[in-house]
């Protein structure tokens, strides 16, 4: 007998695992439309030729901030970035950096709240799940 799929559980909207994987060159690029985004409302033609991005790839990003809870409402037709632009950078999702368990374990030393989600991750690691 056939076994029965498991349902598949979505991430809840702004943590980390909701986001899929980002290239370091989408970051980049995320980055630059929330650059744009600060100096002021822009519309979407202008961010596109900006960012060198076609229609669709540009949507993708919308959703990739929305999903960051980065509120980029479309206004007069232009999209204008909700916040500060500093905010909103804290919250994008950044690219795998590759890290040996070593080094994630000598990143994970300090005391902040990143130090301590990354000693967490490491913890979870080396102790099986």
């Amino acid at each position: 007998m056939a076994r029965k799929p498991r349902p598949r559980r979505t991430p809840k909207r702004g943590s980390a695992s909701a986001f899929k994987a980002v290239t370091a060159e989408r970051a980049a690029r995320v980055y630059r439309l929330l650059k744009l985004l600060g100096a002021g409302p822009q519309a979407r033609i202008t961010l596109t030729r900006r960012l060198r991005l076609d229609i669709r790839g540009f949507y993708r990003d919308l959703e990739l901030l929305r999903t960051a809870h980065i509120d980029v409402p479309l206004k007069n037709q232009r999209y204008t970035l909700i916040g500060s632009v500093k905010e909103a950078i804290a919250r994008l999702p950044f690219p795998d950096p590759h890290l040996t368990l070593g080094e994630a374990r000598e990143l994970a030393k300090g005391r902040s709240p990143a130090h301590r989600k990354l000693k967490s991750q490491v913890n979870r690691i080396i102790k099986g799940g």
